[in-house]
Order: structure tokens, then C-alpha cells, then sequence
């Protein structure tokens, strides 16, 4: 069986000397969405911070492309293809929208315009706010400058905690439809996320974690037709 895009694999590790992870495995395929759900405390945020190397892993492996990055750090990964939106500080409030977007390419050496003028063209409103402050605009803007900066690296994989915590069922119903869109471009996309029903209906493959384990496994629409993750996770 063909190696995944990205895999983290057989994971267990955490913070200080209690692991948070075990035996955890989290893949995603090019171009795919791959999703993260589970109830609060199930290490959702932590296996996708363990797959971007913020957390020592004690077992186990992160592979990117079939290359052993286990011991990489998170700016090493970043150069290797990998971008992270975290869920929360994930902008600089004082800058504007565009500085925010070059703070992004900062490991990048050619002309950034070219992915910038593709990131307003994903996201419009920010090119009529890109003067703005990044801090002023609402947080389904912010979360837009958020992805747009990680954008800015060109990653081959674009991890995501949490998108759409805080914004109203309009604008995440907005930021799942840019999601798809990165992902048609052949955009890897790793994303934790609350809303496990939402999510899991535009994921190639779901990841249902509980204490730190896999639970369930299996394609988007598989999960949500099963009785059991229905019952336990998605409210029946």
C-alpha cells in the first residue's frame, strides 16, 4: 500500500510526563481533507500540534512525502511544506491585512505577489480591507487573514485548529467552501474541528479520538452514517 501524503503515525507523547496521545495515527492524502473530532479532551489539538512537531513524541512517527521529519521543529517543517493555523493568536492585530499576508512569506525568496493576488482572489473581502487593521476586522475576517498567511509559504499541507470556532453558521459554512476550494488545488488539508458533523461532511477521511486514541477511522460519510458515531459524537 502506497505510503500516505503526510502521516503521523502510532503517536503517543503529551506534556512534562503524562502522555496526552496513545498509539495515535493521523494521515492525510494530497489534495485530501482529512478531520479531527471527538469530544472536549480527546487530544484533538494536540495530535495535530504532535504532527507539527510542538510536541515531543515519545513513540512513534511523522513522515511528510516518505521522509522521516519526526525530529524536525516546527519552523523546519514549515520549510519542508508544512503550514499551521492555530486557533487562537494566529494574526498580528496591529498590522494591516496585507502586512500580515508578507509576514507569512518570510521564508520565501522569489515574488510573493503572484500567491498574494491568488489569496485575494480565495478571500475578496481582504483585498478591500488589506489597508486595514488586522485587528479591527470581524473574526471570520481574521480567520481569513489566519489561513491566508499560512498560505503565503505555499505549504503542501495546510493544518488547521479549529477554523471556525467563534464565527456564526454563515461565515463557517463560507470558511468550509475556501477550505475545498485550497484542497482542489492539491493543498493537503489537516483540520481539528468542533463542528464534527459540518466537518466531517466535506473530509475525505474522518478521525473520531477519544483519550488520546483512535476510535473510529474511516471516509467523511462513513462516520456520519454510523449509528454509533452518531449516537456518541454528532448528538444522534
Amino acid at each position: 500500500m502506497a505510503e500516505p501524503f503526510l502521516i503521523g503515525e502510532a503517536m503517543t507523547g503529551g506534556y512534562g510526563g503524562a502522555d496526552i496521545l496513545h498509539n495515535c495515527t493521523i494521515a492525510v492524502e494530497k489534495g485530501e481533507i482529512a478531520v479531527i473530532v471527538g469530544p472536549n479532551g480527546a487530544g484533538k489539538s494536540t495530535a495535530m500540534k504532535a504532527v507539527f512537531g510542538m510536541l515531543k513524541l515519545r513513540m512513534g512517527q511523522v513522515r511528510l512525502q516518505g521522509e522521516d521529519i519526526t525530529a524536525l521543529s516546527p519552523q523546519a517543517r514549515v520549510t519542508k511544506g508544512m503550514g499551521f493555523v492555530p486557533q487562537t493568536s494566529n494574526i498580528f492585530p496591529s498590522m494591516t491585512v496585507e502586512e500580515n499576508l508578507e509576514m507569512g512569506a518570510f521564508i520565501r525568496k522569489d515574488d510573493i505577489r503572484t500567491t498574494m493576488e491568488q489569496i485575494y482572489d480565495l478571500f475578496p473581502i481582504l483585498r478591500d480591507k488589506r489597508r486595514q487593521a488586522a485587528g479591527e476586522l470581524s473574526g471570520g475576517q481574521r480567520q481569513q487573514v489566519a489561513v491566508g498567511r499560512a498560505l503565503m509559504t505555499k505549504p503542501k499541507v495546510l493544518m488547521l485548529d479549529e477554523p471556525t470556532a467563534g464565527v456564526s453558521p454563515i461565515v463557517m459554512d463560507e470558511l468550509f467552501d475556501r477550505i475545498i476550494e485550497i484542497a482542489r488545488t492539491g493543498i493537503s488539508i489537516l483540520m481539528v474541528e468542533q463542528n464534527a458533523r459540518q466537518a466531517l461532511n466535506i473530509a475525505d477521511k474522518g478521525y473520531v479520538l477519544v483519550q488520546g486514541e483512535n476510535r473510529y477511522t474511516d471516509t467523511g460519510q462513513a462516520l456520519l452514517a454510523d449509528p454509533d458515531v452518531r449516537k456518541s459524537f454528532l448528538g444522534g
